[in-house]
């Protein structure tokens, strides 16, 4: 299959919902609103819907009705960026090649933008929209997975291991932790949730879950490489920001190479994962290659 193809084709979809789902609005809300859709719409790949509606896909599901869920991960991935730029936090100044929310808007308004699409996607998970084609308990399934993943048990409780970390010696077990929790789980729970939604059955939800896991930590240490090895226009963001702030990262704790090996091993893994799949699964295969080779 044609993967760039399929991932252009897939973005133009989302960016379209996400447009109807977030708006520009004039009034009060107006500001807000704005540094929302500041972030929102700064450019970035859409892994994390594109991959909930290819696992949906992936077991006979219909791409327009998970949709809504699909969008509100983006709404929560992009609230997790504009807090982890805070100079309260990762104090960054360049997000997709833009200047981060707060450069812009200011520190209220970026945390509250924040806080917005936080809030707006459990809105979005509990829509008539999406109601109209997934059965209620599916949607309560989903609503608890998604929050799990971004809560203190998953992406959030990544982010305080992570900032704890800084400066500190670190071993594997640390930054297994951070990386499982911080970018795993949010990936991992969009696989899942397009499983559920589409109605895939207790076999093939766990094994799209193994998948998932294994993108996930993949997709993170591509992360860590690109910090060591890759180009700030590229990237649209600092390079070798995460050594000079001292984060717990695989380069820093396993080396170059052996992050390569591990970061290989996930992705076999992930992909065998799918091996009771058909040909629907092949976007699926094919993302997980294309988090090694990736330069952003």
């Amino acid at each position: 299959m044609d993967l760039k193809k399929y991932l252009a084709e897939k973005k133009r979809v989302i960016d379209g919902a996400l447009e109807k789902y977030l708006p520009e609005v004039e009034g009060p809300a107006r500001d807000l609103v704005r540094a929302m859709r500041y972030s929102l719409f700064a450019g970035g790949k859409r892994l994390r819907p594109i991959l909930c509606i290819a696992s949906a896909e992936a077991v006979g599901g219909r791409q327009e009705a998970v949709l809504p869920a699909a969008c509100a991960l983006e709404f929560i991935h992009t609230y997790s960026l504009i807090h982890d730029d805070l100079p309260a936090m990762d104090d960054d100044e360049l997000r997709r090649g833009m200047p981060t929310s707060h450069k812009v808007f200011g520190e209220a308004l970026a945390l509250l933008a924040g806080d917005g699409l936080l809030t707006e996607a459990f809105r979005l998970l509990c829509s008539g929209d999406l109601l109209a084609h997934i059965p209620p308990e599916s949607v309560v399934r989903v609503v608890e997975l998604v929050a799990e993943a971004a809560g203190y048990k998953g992406m959030v409780g990544g982010q305080v291991a992570d900032i704890q970390a800084e400066g500190k010696p670190a071993d594997k077990e640390t930054i297994d932790f951070i990386h499982s929790h911080k970018t795993a789980a949010l990936i991992t729970a969009s696989v899942v949730a397009g499983a559920i939604m589409a109605g895939g059955d207790s076999g093939q939800i766990e094994a799209l879950r193994t998948y998932g896991k294994g993108i996930g930590l993949a997709f993170q240490i591509s992360d860590d490489l690109l910090d060591v090895e890759g180009d700030t226009e590229a990237m649209g963001k600092t390079a070798g920001s995460d050594e000079r702030k001292g984060k717990a990262t695989y380069p820093a704790v396993v080396g170059l190479k052996r992050s390569r090996e591990i970061q290989n091993k996930l992705v076999r893994e992930a992909v065998g994962a799918l091996e009771a799949f058909d040909q629907r699964a092949n976007p699926l295969r094919e993302i997980a290659y294309y988090i090694v080779r990736r330069k952003k």
